[in-house]
């Protein structure tokens, strides 16, 4: 099977899971936003190629050949601010819709966090389906469970950030160590998003566009609200 260098990246909305649990009541709407969120990170990484929606997560990855280190962390970074400013512009949307429920109105929980890491990778088709493979894959995937302690970062790891001159990086990384299940000790490099980019004011939606939104968010929670009819018993016979 053939690898191939490329660039892994996840982002990860955190809070999911206490917001799908809270907000179970009104499962549709927190399905929606949390769809409408994603769909915008994805949508923002310019030069990734989505893997993969994995619940809470989008997986994306690049091909790496051509670019040096310093390239390959700046792809990485771009991506990351891009995909953040998307997440926070559509979760400002969801929260303003004129839906009065907490699921609407509570969006402002969610917070969305990056790991990154640049490896060796093959790729797999299962019924149509591309997958990417290999050590390195699990290894960005174990990336997830870190002792980072700021709500929105990213963590990249030494062979990511180890690929370019450190001292050269301009990015305000402190390295956090990390013991990975089934890698060990390894090191780890972090830095608050908001470091990343000056922040830039978040646009306020339209009347229409809140209209649409709130149109879109109770036709997605009617399934959920509704009674569900029992199937109509047949008579005996005689």
């Amino acid at each position: 099977m053939a690898t191939r260098r490329a660039l892994l990246l996840i982002a990860d909305i955190g809070g999911y899971t206490q917001y799908m649990q809270f907000h179970r009541s009104v499962l549709g709407h927190a399905e929606a936003a949390t769809r409408r969120m994603l769909d915008r990170v994805v949508g923002a990484a310019r030069g990734f190629d989505l893997i993969e929606v994995e619940g809470d997560a989008a997986f994306l990855s690049r091909d790496v050949d051509g670019l040096d280190g310093p390239a390959t962390l700046s792809a990485t970074t771009r991506a990351v601010v891009a995909m953040h400013r998307a997440f926070h512009v559509e979760r400002r949307f969801v929260e303003l819709n004129m839906c009065p429920c907490g699921s609407c109105t509570r969006t402002s929980d969610l917070t969305l966090k990056f790991v990154a890491h640049v490896g060796e990778v093959a790729t797999q088709t299962i019924r149509r389906r591309r997958k990417l493979v290999g050590p390195d894959v699990i290894y960005v995937h174990r990336l997830l469970k870190n002792t980072v302690d700021v709500p929105e970062y990213l963590l990249v790891s030494d062979d990511l950030l180890g690929s370019g001159d450190t001292a050269d990086t301009g990015l305000p990384v402190r390295e956090v160590p990390q013991d990975l299940e089934g890698f060990g000790p390894v090191r780890t490099f972090v830095v608050d998003v908001a470091e990343l980019a000056a922040p830039a004011p978040l646009p306020d939606p339209t009347w229409a566009r809140r209209l649409g939104s709130t149109l879109g968010m109770v036709g997605r929670g009617l399934p959920h609200v509704l009674p569900h009819r029992r199937p109509r018993q047949l008579a005996p016979a005689g």
